[in-house]
């Protein structure tokens, strides 16, 4: 890595191989740029190789005096922390405020007679809606998963002769739409034992098309299986609406040796991240304030936090 500054060489092996979000800060504390990454530690690494596709950020990297991170439980948590920060506050590298990834939601339509799953824009909708997920193109491949293995579609009480067909052949009928609609939202509320139902059946069928030479059909079921992954995953920075639990709008606070770590939470969305030093004493009182839903993401982000300081002050 030539042509690394001593403090970001030494804050890269302090970095977990996890997802999360990182941010780059300048000799004078301005923010830089926000990114998210599905492992920390080789993402910013690869900031002093080449950068391939992201060569506008070349005259960036030598202004990098700081790094800061948080981790995440999931890459889609991940991709909604670093959404929601940049919708709040752009620095200058970073090109769009947001992100390129579109929020949808899952409806599951319950109305009698009918079994559907669709992937919709909000959640004014019938039935029940599941969501927010980034990425329509995720969320329209795990719908697919969904029907491959449980043929919900398959249960209506108006199918045509060839959809009556298929049903026979799938071995579903009109008697088992309560059940699968039963499953299908069990999986879309993360239930792991519906979860690994839906995993298995895919799986088996992607080794069966590998088995048969139908490769195509088997990289569709894999990209089905890495989108039911990325549907059920953790995420809790972006909640649907309305939310009815009071940490919906909170401050949440975790501390590490000195350093105390703040993220804003309002209306369901983790929205602000600031870290700075403080003492014991002081740092108790922002802790208690801290709903103890969100206590494990704030402690775990303070002790990054102070192990990353601890690289960079070292080197200075």
């Amino acid at each position: 890595m030539a042509g690394m500054s001593a403090a970001p060489r030494a804050v890269i092996g302090r970095l977990p191989g996890e997802p999360g979000v990182y941010r780059f800060r300048d000799s004078r504390g301005r923010a830089l740029y926000v990114g998210r990454a599905v492992d920390l530690r080789r993402r910013v690494a690869s900031y002093w190789t080449d950068l391939g596709d992201r060569r506008h950020l070349a005259r960036m990297v030598p202004q990098i005096a700081g790094v800061e991170a948080v981790e995440c439980d999931s890459a889609h948590e991940a991709a909604w922390l670093e959404r929601n920060l940049l919708e709040r506050s752009k620095p200058r590298w970073n090109r769009v405020r947001g992100g390129a990834e579109v929020p949808v939601y899952i409806r599951l339509d319950r109305r009698p007679g009918v079994a559907r799953l669709a992937v919709v824009h909000g959640t004014g909708h019938a039935g029940d809606v599941f969501g927010p997920y980034l990425g329509g193109t995720k969320a329209r491949l795990a719908v697919s998963a969904l029907d491959r293995v449980l043929s919900l579609g398959y249960t209506e009480d108006r199918l045509s002769g060839s959809q009556r067909d298929m049903a026979r052949v799938r071995g579903v009928a009109v008697a088992d739409r309560e059940a699968l609609l039963a499953t299908v939202a069990a999986v879309l509320r993360r239930q792991p034992d519906a979860v690994q139902t839906v995993r298995q059946g895919l799986t088996m069928q992607r080794d069966r098309a590998a088995a048969g030479l139908a490769f195509e059909l088997a990289a569709r079921i894999q990209q089905e299986i890495e989108a039911i992954d990325w549907i059920v995953a953790e995420q809790k920075v972006t909640v649907s609406y309305p939310v009815a639990d009071p940490s919906d709008s909170c401050d949440v606070y975790g501390w590490s040796d000195g350093l105390l770590i703040r993220f804003e939470v309002r209306r369901g969305r983790l929205c602000t991240w600031t870290q700075r030093p403080c003492s014991p004493d002081l740092a108790g009182r922002y802790l208690e304030q801290t709903p103890a839903s969100w206590r494990p993401f704030a402690a775990r982000g303070a002790a990054l936090a102070r192990r990353l300081a601890d690289a960079q002050s070292t080197d200075h």
